[in-house]
């Protein structure tokens, strides 16, 4: 008797122990870090300029929720915050064939957390008092998210569970393209109306450096180099001008190795629309190589293909190592799940010499009063849109004070034609156009 007794204890905490591992849930994580530099590698401050307008229900720093008070440079849009890094879209989803509570915590030591969506329970803490975050530390930022409830993903398919929506176009929509669960998060009081979505949404800025160091020498050969102990893994170096262009996939590139990449776009360069299609393709298969699924994969290359892929410029884009995610981009997750796939790409945005030089020459053709030039000035800065003013400091560097005059406004009369402020420019043009 006391055999079947132990054979019916032992076969029914088996049975358990299984259950719950059927049960137990996992945990994906898709975003990028932006940076833009010079044909020497270093990495200049920009201004995070939104390339996609996020939809209204997102929260911010001018509109926090739960009665928060803004403060710092929080007052202002994250488009008028200089930093070296955008943090652009994690998006984390969650797998369960159960309904389950999650307690979501992600710190960004070296940065600022700038939207986020649903309401987090804490949000901050700190506040830069100024807007250029170079110059000021902005250490201890982070996000959590409290008693997240993880539907079924049976609960996908019934008609009540309708996800916030409005008309704003943004790519934001783009990264619900997959099978992961639903969530409910209730924040606030006791009557608060659950907020859903199909991730956890956030972003941000910070000042610290990526990996991957990129430089140019002459006009089509672009130099790759990792600067970390970490290996580099499915590097694209993407070239595009005028409708066509071209990109070269690195495999791997070990620590502290440097590679030379022949990019010229004068020799068989490809038509936009096959080189998006070519090129999103490989990414796709990167990313899931990495443990995405395949539907997460394609939801980050239509999330970012119009910027990845269609827009003029050179820039490479790159896998973070996991462990530089980790010490980068702290997540915590309790109860812990059976899995944590959590997949970064850098981009590196390289601004050539050669365009730095022919716009130098238009802006003192401008100073002069060539209307030709001008309107070139013009037209570069709208095609450079948040890339504009680290190009705009490239091409005065070392200029005399009325070139940089000059140059400030043509800059505000290309992407501010009605500025908050009528401002004279700054000593330095990396300064606040808002000050």
């Amino acid at each position: 008797m006391r055999t079947i007794i132990v054979s019916i204890g032992l076969a029914s905490g088996l049975a358990a122990n299984l259950f719950a591992g059927e049960t137990s849930y996992v945990a994906h994580e898709w975003g990028t870090f932006t940076s833009v530099q010079g044909g020497d590698g270093a990495l200049l401050p920009w201004r995070p300029l939104e390339s996609s307008v996020l939809p209204g229900f997102v929260y911010n720093w001018k509109h926090p929720g739960l009665g928060r008070m803004a403060g710092g440079a929080m007052i202002f849009a994250k488009g008028e915050i200089a930093c070296l890094q955008r943090m652009e879209t994690p998006v984390i989803y969650f797998y369960s064939d159960e309904r389950r509570k999650v307690d979501v915590s992600v710190d960004f030591p070296e940065g600022t957390i700038t939207e986020w969506y649903p309401q987090a329970a804490k949000i901050g803490p700190a506040f830069p008092q100024n807007t250029n975050c170079t110059t000021t530390a902005m250490n201890e930022s982070g996000a959590r998210w409290s008693q997240v409830e993880i539907l079924p993903q049976r609960a996908n398919l019934t008609p009540e569970m309708k996800l916030p929506y409005d008309r704003s176009g943004s790519h934001y929509f783009a990264a619900r393209e997959t099978d992961a669960s639903q969530l409910n998060i209730t924040t606030g009081t006791s009557t608060s109306v659950p907020e859903r979505e199909k991730f956890i949404f956030y972003r941000g800025t910070g000042n610290f450096k990526t990996p991957l160091k990129v430089t140019t020498a002459g006009e089509n050969t672009v130099t790759i180099a990792n600067e970390s102990k970490e290996p580099l893994d499915h590097l694209f170096v993407l070239g595009l001008e005028n409708g066509s262009g071209k990109f070269i996939h690195v495999e791997r590139l070990a620590p502290g190795e440097r590679r030379n990449v022949q990019l010229s776009l004068e020799e068989r360069p490809v038509v936009l629309e096959k080189l998006s299609r070519e090129v999103g393709r490989e990414m796709a298969s990167a990313l899931t190589s990495q443990g995405l699924y395949q539907r997460e994969a394609n939801a980050m290359v239509e999330t970012w293909r119009d910027s990845w892929f269609a827009e003029d410029g050179v820039r490479v884009l790159y896998l973070l190592p996991r462990t530089w995610t980790d010490r980068t981009l702290p997540l915590k997750l309790a109860p812990a799940p059976k899995d944590v796939v959590r997949v970064m790409v850098g981009r590196a945005e390289v601004l050539l010499p050669a365009r730095e030089q022919q716009l130098a020459g238009a802006i003192e053709k401008a100073k002069q009063g060539d209307s030709a030039a001008r309107a070139f000035v013009h037209a570069e800065f709208k095609s450079l849109a948040r890339f504009a003013e680290p190009a705009l400091q490239l091409a005065v560097k070392g200029a005399d004070e009325k070139t940089r005059q000059e140059a400030w406004r043509l800059y505000q009369e290309a992407l501010y034609p009605q500025p908050k402020v009528s401002v004279s420019a700054p000593a330095s043009v990396a300064a606040s156009p808002y000050e």
